[in-house]
């Protein structure tokens, strides 16, 4: 079987391991940045408006692909679907309820708002003409029935390379201390971070620390950073700093409106961290509740406060839920089962 892959910059770094878990199991792979391949409007670079689908068509002929598969909705997601060859679309997020919040956020002027009608009618065309959709959870599964019930579906959940992740020292912080790893690009997601501002209160001997950015940092750090057990880290540098930061926090902390299959839950339970987070989305197939950490139901101060500080007081407790979360992690979602599991999705619709 040969593969294409066209996958976005922000997911390069998994795609490759993805693409040599799968060769190593015989599939012939090529995999690019959508991009660089086909592009068009609406796109911040003027010049991309009017690219042609010449490299798209060149790397069609060239590679004679049998499946494609996407990992979002673009131009070059939209230039494979045009093709008779089955297309595979991957994915990550609920893009219905993401188009809603843009439109309601970020999206409000003219020329943003017409942007994301085109987005939503470049996805609408993609999904309609795909062959299948492979969620990245069984929650996000349930959705796409919702949305397309016609559609064949098999859940791949995003997989990761263990070895990759181990104690790294370097970083120093203030203990004890809980790590939240996570953008503020979806304000559906970010806001509910603000359910902090009672914890902290509570904890004043406990130091938040926060690494992540996006366009709704400012209100979260207007609610949380006149808290002195506050901190604002920033984006970290992938994964070196990430795994120092990971290494040195005590306990993991997820607070998320939504969320589908969050990377930074896997990687903090490879770390041995315990975890604790909210009860939404995906989350709680990426880990086992009261073995590898704790689920907290959305907007539930009282009981982040609960479990945070039983985490916080009892070290062992702490060391348990570490082991058991790699332990979990590894049995689960390394790259090898989830391309075996990927091969055997494409079995059961006949592609092979």
């Amino acid at each position: 079987m040969r593969l294409l892959i066209g996958g976005s910059t922000s997911k390069i770094f998994h795609l490759k391991e993805f693409a040599s878990a799968l060769t190593d199991l015989g599939v012939d792979c090529k995999l690019v940045v959508d991009t660089d391949i086909c592009n068009g409007f609406p796109s911040r670079k003027v010049s991309d408006w009017f690219q042609t689908r010449k490299k798209f068509d060149q790397l069609i002929s060239e590679f004679k692909p049998d499946v494609i598969l996407v990992d979002r909705q673009r131009h070059f997601a939209l230039a494979a679907s045009k093709q008779n060859i089955p297309l595979v679309i991957h994915l990550r997020g609920n893009i219905w309820k993401e188009m809603e919040w843009a439109k309601n956020t970020l999206y409000k002027s003219l020329p943003k708002r017409i942007a994301l009608q085109i987005w939503i009618s470049i996805a609408r065309q993609t999904f309609q003409k795909s062959s299948l959709i492979v969620p990245i959870c069984e929650h996000l599964e349930k959705i796409v029935k919702r949305n397309y019930p016609n559609k064949k579906t098999g859940v791949m959940y995003q997989g990761i390379s263990s070895s990759r992740w181990y104690p790294s020292k370097g970083m120093a912080l203030k203990h004890p201390c809980v790590g939240l790893l996570q953008g503020a690009v979806i304000w559906g997601k970010a806001q509910e971070m603000l359910v902090l501002e009672n914890v902290l209160k509570s904890m004043p001997d406990v130091t938040f620390y926060w690494a992540g950015d996006g366009p709704y940092r400012d209100k979260i750090l207007s609610a949380l950073g006149k808290h002195d057990n506050f901190k604002w880290l920033g984006n970290l540098q992938y994964p070196d700093k990430v795994r120092e930061y990971l290494t040195e926090i005590d306990v993991y902390a997820l607070v998320s409106g939504i969320d589908m299959s969050p990377l930074t839950l896997q990687e903090a339970q490879l770390m041995k961290k315990p975890i604790v987070a909210t009860n939404v989305g995906g989350i709680p197939e990426l880990m086992k509740n009261n073995e590898t950490g704790f689920l907290v139901e959305r907007g539930d101060a009282d009981r982040w406060i609960e479990k945070l500080s039983l985490l916080i007081n009892d070290k062992e407790k702490r060391k348990i839920m570490g082991e058991n979360g790699r332990k979990f992690v590894e049995e689960n979602f390394n790259w090898n089962k989830i391309a075996k599991d990927f091969l055997d999705i494409l079995e059961k619709i006949g592609i092979k």
